[in-house]
């Protein structure tokens, strides 16, 4: 018997579970997708993001992104950035303890325009939404 489904108000997203720990997610407005599985320390393979990678890197995609759609808003140039963030979980019972942030930013900005860029990324949607017992450093470098 199946129930049925209130309207979405939001962004729907799906989930099939497969096999050894693995799943497969799509994105309901693309139709794109991905797969996930457990970590190596905890039974999978480490062939793909787990969940917890996932936090990480929405962190990560979430402050470049953010930055970028700030930057257009108010006329600053920016040009690429890369990051990095590693994930450093807590011993049992397993989470997420320390999202290490470090982003590369390009050069050419000026301090006004770093400062407000910085404080953009780190008060992303992403972070905003962690709990705040997960330790959240941010580091920003300059090639100039």
């Amino acid at each position: 018997m199946s129930q049925q489904q209130p309207p979405a108000t939001g962004v729907v997203m799906t989930l099939v579970s497969h096999p050894q720990f693995k799943t497969q997610l799509s994105h309901g407005p693309s139709g794109s997708g991905f797969a996930t599985e457990a970590p190596r320390d905890n039974g999978g393979t480490g062939g793909s993001f787990s969940p917890t990678d996932l936090v990480g890197a929405a962190l990560m995609s979430c402050a470049v992104t953010t930055m970028h759609l700030f930057a257009s808003r108010e006329g600053i140039s920016l040009g690429e950035i890369r990051a990095r963030v590693e994930k450093r979980m807590t011993p049992p019972p397993r989470r997420i303890g320390e999202l290490v942030l470090d982003i590369q930013m390009p050069a050419g900005l000026s301090a006004e325009n770093r400062s407000r860029l910085e404080q953009v990324g780190r008060e992303c949607p992403v972070a905003r939404s962690l709990h705040p017992d997960v330790k959240l450093p941010v580091t920003f470098s300059y090639p100039d």
